[in-house]
């Protein structure tokens, strides 16, 4: 599994990020919008830094996708997409052991799961796309 660090497709790292923003922006005002989530102002951070670390977040996590999907060769929408659905799956189990563990509610866990399972494969399909 050789990386060519030339060959990454800068634009569809920014095009990803932009993805991610948005997808989150739109998920998370959807999922927490009203009183659904009681305990969220007293977990949530204060400031802008949440903003920040996000934008960033999104970035590292459209950069990794790419990385993936040319070292795994997922040219194509498809293959492109599962590289991504087991990212999301891989991720969703950790957050299922912290669930089991009691480290985060049943509402948090399919907070996290729907979000990472979707964006991830959206990602991957992204990436796969802009590959072929």
């Amino acid at each position: 599994m050789l990386i060519d660090w030339y060959e990454l497709n800068v634009i569809a790292i920014i095009i990803g990020g932009l993805l991610y923003m948005v997808y989150g922006g739109i998920y998370y005002s959807v999922r927490l919008s009203g009183d659904k989530h009681p305990d969220k102002k007293q977990n949530e951070a204060q400031g802008p830094m949440k903003y920040i670390f996000s934008v960033v977040v999104a970035f590292i996590s459209s950069f990794i996708m790419a990385v993936l999907v040319q070292a795994t060769g997922s040219e194509g929408i498809g293959a492109g997409m599962l590289i991504g659905f087991m990212v999301g799956a891989v991720i969703t189990l950790v957050y299922m052991k912290n669930r089991l563990f009691g480290l985060m509610t049943n509402q948090s866990f399919i907070i996290a799961f729907g979000d990472h399972l979707v964006i991830f494969t959206l990602l991957g399909a992204l990436h796969g796309f802009m590959l072929s």
